[in-house]
C-alpha cells in the first residue's frame, strides 16, 4: 500500500464511486466547523434587536443548520446516510467583524466521520441569515468557512492551526 495520498471517492478507474465502509470499525466521532457572516454594523443590530422583518434570525439560522446537517447525504452525493447523536449549531455577533460567527458540532457513534455534516450545518445556517438580511444589506459575504476539528476513525483527532 502506498503512502501517497488519494482521493478516496475515486475508484481505480477514476470514476466516482461511495466508499464502502463496511469494514471500518464503529468509533464515537465528533466534528466541529465554523464559518462567519460578515455585514454592515447596522445589519448586525437590527438582527441583535429581535426586528427584522423576516423574523428571528439567529434562531432560524441555527434550526436551519441543524436540518441541514440531517439532510446531509440527500445535498453531498457520495455522503453516507448516517444517524447524528447530536447537532448544536451556534450563533454568535462579533461586533470587530461586523457579523456573525456559527458554529456547528456534530456528533455520530458510526463507520465514517461528520466532517460534511458539520460543514453543511455552517454553510446552510449562514445562507440562511444572509437570506432573511439580505432585505437590508446585499453586500453581506460568507467567509472562512471550514473545519476546525474532528476526531474518532482510523485518522483519530486532527486541529486545524
Amino acid at each position: 500500500m502506498s503512502d501517497t495520498p488519494r482521493l478516496t471517492h475515486l475508484d481505480s478507474t477514476g470514476a466516482a464511486h461511495m466508499v464502502d465502509v463496511a469494514d471500518k470499525a464503529v468509533t464515537d466521532r465528533v466534528a466541529i466547523a465554523e464559518g462567519q457572516v460578515v455585514m454592515q454594523a447596522a445589519t448586525l443590530d437590527l438582527i441583535l434587536s429581535g426586528n427584522a422583518k423576516k423574523g428571528d434570525v439567529i434562531g432560524t439560522a441555527r434550526l436551519s443548520g441543524i436540518m441541514a446537517a440531517k439532510r446531509t447525504h440527500e445535498l453531498i452525493p457520495l455522503c453516507h446516510a448516517l444517524l447524528l447523536s447530536k447537532v448544536a449549531v451556534e450563533v454568535q455577533p462579533d461586533a470587530a467583524l461586523p457579523g456573525l460567527i456559527v458554529r456547528a458540532t456534530v456528533r455520530t457513534s458510526g463507520q465514517t466521520g461528520v466532517e460534511m455534516e458539520a460543514l453543511t450545518a455552517v454553510t446552510v445556517a449562514c445562507l440562511t441569515v444572509y437570506d432573511m438580511a439580505k432585505a437590508v444589506d446585499r453586500g453581506m459575504r460568507i467567509e472562512n468557512v471550514r473545519l476546525l476539528e474532528k476526531s474518532g476513525g482510523r485518522s483519530g483527532t486532527w486541529q486545524a492551526d
